[in-house]
């Protein structure tokens, strides 16, 4: 995916890109998920598409604590994100360290965006 021309506020976070990365490995994931887990797909699926719409608002919001209040819903999808991933890594199928690490760095920044 090629970078766009930063029309909007989120498109020059880091914070964006690393979530844009964590829903990039979680489409590529999900492709191969186990069979009988369909609820720990659909939570995730839905967690990361959160966590990268919750910043694309937030970075657009003028009044700092509408700006932060986005950012602290995108930290708790973060936080059920990195749960998720938890419970998926337990079935043993799929990697999740990759993944954690990108949750954990997601959650780094925005923990200081949230502030």
């Amino acid at each position: 995916m090629t970078k766009q021309i930063a029309t909007f506020s989120h498109n020059r976070l880091d914070v964006y890109d690393a979530a844009i990365a964590l829903s990039r490995w979680v489409y590529k994931a999900t492709q191969t998920f186990p069979r009988g887990r369909a609820h720990l797909k659909d939570q995730l699926i839905r967690t990361s598409d959160s966590i990268v719409l919750n910043i694309a608002e937030g970075a657009q919001q003028s009044a700092p604590a509408m700006r932060k209040k986005h950012y602290r819903i995108a930290l708790g999808s973060a936080a059920e994100a990195s749960a998720a991933l938890d419970l998926i890594a337990i079935i043993g199928t799929i990697d999740t360290n990759d993944a954690q690490v990108l949750v954990n760095r997601i959650g780094k920044m925005l923990n200081s965006l949230a502030r």
